[in-house]
């Protein structure tokens, strides 16, 4: 995999390699490809993208 992606600070050139497997890709709307930061990092360790779900985090109660 070759590409070109924008981190939001900046364009970000990656290249990445698998030996034994191939890359899970996400469906082309409008010719862009779109992932959230966590499934772009699950791609990129050739895990698959599809099972990466955001955790909801609840804020911490303030300390008195």
């Amino acid at each position: 995999m070759k590409l070109i992606y924008w981190d939001g600070s900046g364009l970000v050139m990656a290249y990445k390699r698998l030996e034994e497997h191939t890359f899970t890709w996400p469906s082309i709307r409008d010719g862009l490809m779109t992932l959230g930061h966590a499934q772009f990092e699950a791609l990129f360790a050739g895990l698959d993208w599809r099972r990466v779900h955001a955790v909801e985090a609840k804020a911490p109660d303030a300390i008195e």
